[in-house]
């Protein structure tokens, strides 16, 4: 339809969230999503887009993260939100 897919502004949010959360981690912790939401303000056909996210609240085993797409103008774009849960011991082996 000409316009950038709304799955890709959520993998942007969600790499970008996931970067702040793991930010947090103890070296042996690991971390998985376990809720995902976006909201689509504005269309993107060519643009270089910006994510920035923040961790809300990091508790001992869950995490909320938040995320603001902004394009070349600063205008909003989209805005993720995401739970995030803390793995650790036998968990997060492997990961």
């Amino acid at each position: 339809m000409g316009t950038l897919h709304g799955g890709i502004l959520c993998d942007i949010a969600d790499a970008a969230m996931g970067i702040a959360f793991a930010s947090t981690l103890a070296p042996d912790e690991s971390f998985t999503t376990v809720e995902l939401k976006i909201n689509f303000f504005r269309p993107v056909w060519n643009s270089l887009l910006k994510a920035e996210a923040n961790v809300i609240r990091r508790g001992s085993k869950i995490g909320y993260v938040e995320c603001e797409i902004t394009d070349e103008q600063n205008r909003l774009v989209a805005k993720s939100a995401s739970t995030c849960m803390v793995l650790a011991g036998e968990s997060a082996k492997g990961r």
